[in-house]
């Protein structure tokens, strides 16, 4: 069966960019496929020491959780990855998971994948694009095949707008654009499957 990982890339993991993943992947769901939430911050990861052992022997020589997240990422038709905007980026813990990624990499084991993004900034405009943005600049790098939340929107990905930890629960517009990606992501992952 095919199946959508969502990242949860926020140091909480019952806040809003948490929200809104779970609203993204109900509408995958609503579709035919699986559904399983990582939360990054609850994770056991620790920082890319540069040693390279994953360029000699294809895994990390750190012993974390990130052997397991790599699993099942691998293992999953979709991804998608959600954080909240620091500073107009993703968050530590984000970043973490990609560059603790690079295993992943040196065969391309990302490649059609179908990838996405959410992201929550405090305010409409508060980052959310380009937090968006260093999400897809990772999975390009990945080979995977990026997409937004499609017609009639056709974003960027899902944004959300959530100062406080349970703003998104009142933003319309972050809600549909997340339930608009989860079916995207759904969707294109389920024809790929079927080809």
């Amino acid at each position: 069966m095919v199946k959508i990982i969502g990242i949860v890339g926020s140091p909480r993991s019952k806040g809003n960019t948490s929200f809104l993943m779970q609203k993204a992947l109900e509408s995958a769901e609503s579709v035919g496929v699986q559904t399983e939430i990582i939360y990054l911050g609850r994770s056991d990861i620790r920082p890319c020491k540069a040693c390279n052992v994953c360029k000699e022997t294809g895994e990390c020589a750190i012993k974390d959780d990130m052997k397991s997240i790599l699993e099942k990422v691998n293992s999953a038709q979709g991804i998608i990855i959600g954080s909240p905007v620091y500073f107009g980026n993703v968050t530590a813990q984000t970043k973490i998971f990609m560059d603790r990624s690079r295993p992943l990499r040196g065969d391309f084991q990302m490649q059609d994948k179908v990838g996405a993004a959410i992201s929550v900034g405090a305010s409409r405009n508060g980052g959310q694009e380009t937090t968006c943005a260093a999400i897809h600049d990772f999975l390009l790098i990945h080979d995977a095949l990026v997409v937004g939340d499609g017609a009639p929107g056709a974003h960027y990905g899902a944004t959300g707008v959530g100062g406080g930890k349970k703003d998104c629960q009142e933003d319309l517009t972050g809600i549909a654009t997340a339930e608009s990606l989860g079916k995207r992501v759904a969707t294109l992952a389920l024809k790929l499957a079927n080809k």
